[in-house]
């Protein structure tokens, strides 16, 4: 759905971005074009130390031939702080398309999460600072005290059922080794003017990339259009381990959330 709140003058005049503001497709539609910049809402001064690991990566990546996947290029404020009132900037692509065909979007996943693995490491400490409601659920959707916590605190009818139901269904089953993900992926992949992945909005989190790509199906289906049948590999074995907590993760970060549309995936 999209956002009416566009990006303050005071904003603008710091990421020293002109032209005619235009809102964005893909993300949370949420986002806006101004010239050649893309600006994006919720961001904290806590995600400085992304910028310049997506810089390093984003260049990385449009100096290879051929290009297979391509990531967002971050763009300063001139103060040199990474965001403005929890807005950051990244350089518009001009001539792409939102991408919403799922085997490109997973292709995409495995792609840029290969990447990510081997330019960072190591778990950066900076993913500790985040408070927004998607760190905060996706903490919860690994615990499942406080995901039963905090849905018994939600007014959504029905919605500490659902989230019961998901808890009854883990097992604790091992994910698979944890590195540097984006966890939004299903509405933040694009296709350039040659047609090859262009990722935006990057969403950090140290978790498993099956978790990752669980929650971009999960997202295609509820979202995007994909059939419900795409599900359908995801609802046995490590793969439904992994869906279970991305739907934990799902409901928890949505306010308010769609229990009904949850509950008709049958997930549980």
């Amino acid at each position: 759905m999209r956002s009416d709140a566009a990006p303050p003058d005071h904003v603008l005049d710091l990421f020293a971005a002109e032209g005619v503001l235009e809102p964005l497709d893909g993300g949370r539609g949420t986002s806006w074009r101004a010239g050649d910049l893309a600006l994006s809402p919720g961001h904290e001064e806590s995600e400085a130390w992304l910028a310049p690991v997506q810089a390093r990566l984003a260049v990385r990546l449009d100096e290879a031939s051929p290009r297979s996947v391509r990531l967002a290029l971050p763009v300063p404020a001139r103060d040199g702080c990474l965001t403005a009132d929890g807005w950051a900037a990244t350089r518009f692509e001009p001539g792409a398309s939102p991408c919403r065909d799922l085997p490109t979007l997973r292709a995409t996943a495995h792609l840029l999460h290969a990447h990510l693995a081997s330019a960072v490491p190591e778990r950066p400490e900076g993913l500790n600072a985040r408070t927004d409601r998607w760190a905060v659920a996706e903490r919860q959707a690994y615990d499942a005290g406080a995901a039963l916590e905090a849905a018994a605190q939600r007014p959504e009818p029905g919605l500490a059922d659902l989230v019961g139901a998901l808890v009854a269904g883990l097992d604790g089953t091992d994910l698979g080794r944890e590195q540097l993900v984006h966890s939004d992926l299903a509405g933040n992949v694009l296709l350039d003017a040659a047609g090859a992945p262009f990722v935006i909005d990057f969403s950090p989190a140290w978790r498993s990339p099956l978790w990752a790509e669980a929650v971009l199906v999960l997202d295609a289906v509820l979202w995007h259009g994909a059939p419900l049948t795409a599900l359908d590999q995801w609802r046995r074995g490590v793969e439904r381990q992994a869906m279970l907590r991305a739907a934990l993760f799902r409901v928890l970060s949505d306010v308010p959330c769609d229990v009904e549309r949850y509950a008709g995936l049958e997930l549980a």
